[in-house]
């Protein structure tokens, strides 16, 4: 099996090493731009020696957005912006990915530290959609607003808006497209029975309830170049009584595949309030396990991987093909960097020349 510090190979792409940063929301940015905050974020964990780096969840729609804050890719005006950030994480060895979202009924909030809740009509609120209309927490003005229930006509919009959110990721100069299809957005709410209801044919039976995620996978790959790979990422379970399990993962992931996506990124919950997460180290490993031996499909796993140790066993055990790092990402940008040192494995990564000729003691006391 490789380890953490073998490349990677999706269709027409090769990823330096197995480290993926995971796409965390920074909430940094004013009507969907990028600046200097998400240039020096991303780029700072290129250059600290990550195979990919995964920008954050970014808005198909303004509507979409989660927060006022939010990343967008809703308009062409946004990728002068995105190509920038994504030019310096390619100039530094990175593979770069583009997630793109729709927030549904947990849009048009504060940022979490702003309050975590719904944003009134003054400080800009916007009108939510959802499969149905009932708020995140059933009560409107608190958490969430109450949802527009979506018309054939929204289906529709929403559709082409991650097509050309799609189309935008590959003119701005990703490696990746990643959709982003858990954590209680709307490709989420669409699948999952806790929060589609509906009695038509985008709602009720499992087919009609991943009709959504199936629908934007073609509407996207057909925008996307062959040799340019898709990704998704699922919540695998919800951890409530009657909700997504991991067997509807294995069928949806199962179709997805022959759509054309490419691997799938594991995590899960966070549809509901109210869910029992275990929250615990490597907690979507099982899961895929399981993906990768029934589908089968490349598979990328998030959730609390920390150590060395940890990343690497998912790798070498065969339990996924790609560690996602986050929380230990932000503490350190040179976590790839560290790890390797600990792994006994340098000899397989690279630091920009700049630090590289120092770290590996190459300089006379002349340069200093």
């Amino acid at each position: 099996m490789p380890d953490l510090f073998d490349p990677l190979t999706l269709r027409g792409v090769t990823m330096r090493n197995r480290v993926g940063i995971s796409p965390m929301c920074q909430y940094a940015s004013t009507d969907g731009f990028t600046n200097d905050w998400h240039v020096v974020n991303l780029g700072s964990r290129a250059v600290g020696g990550a195979g990919l780096v995964i920008a954050e969840a970014s808005g198909v729609e303004a509507r979409g957005r989660i927060t006022p804050g939010c990343l967008g890719i809703w308009k062409d005006d946004h990728i002068e912006g995105l190509t920038r950030m994504v030019t310096f994480c390619k100039a530094h060895g990175s593979a770069t990915a583009m997630q793109i979202a729709h927030a549904g009924r947990k849009a048009s909030v504060h940022t979490p530290w702003d309050g975590d809740h719904s944003l009134t009509a003054d400080e800009g609120a916007w009108e939510t959609i959802a499969p149905m209309a009932e708020s995140f927490d059933g009560a409107d003005g608190d958490i969430c607003h109450t949802p527009h229930a979506m018309t054939e006509t929204d289906i529709a919009d929403v559709i082409e808006a991650f097509a050309q959110a799609a189309r935008r990721s590959v003119e701005a100069g990703f490696d990746i497209v990643e959709i982003h299809g858990a954590h209680g957005y709307l490709i989420h709410q669409f699948y999952s029975p806790l929060t589609n209801r509906r009695d038509d044919a985008w709602g009720g039976s499992f087919t009609n309830r991943i009709r959504l995620a199936l629908e934007i996978t073609r509407a996207c790959r057909r925008v996307m170049p062959d040799a340019m790979p898709l990704m998704m990422r699922l919540s695998c379970v919800d951890w409530t009584a009657d909700g997504w399990t991991l067997e509807d993962t294995v069928a949806l992931s199962g179709l997805l595949k022959t759509e054309g996506v490419d691997m799938i990124d594991c995590s899960s919950g966070f549809n509901v309030p109210g869910e029992d997460l275990p929250r615990e180290s490597m907690w979507h490993v099982p899961f895929g396990r399981r993906l990768r031996d029934e589908v089968p499909i490349p598979i990328a796993v998030v959730g609390d991987i920390a150590t060395a140790e940890q990343a690497n066993t998912l790798i070498t055990k065969g339990d996924a093909d790609l560690a996602l790092i986050a929380t230990a990402s932000l503490k350190d940008a040179y976590w790839p960097w560290h790890t390797a040192e600990t792994l006994g494995l340098t000899d397989k990564i690279t630091m920009p020349v700049h630090y590289d000729y120092v770290v590996r003691g190459n300089y006379s006391p002349s340069d200093w």
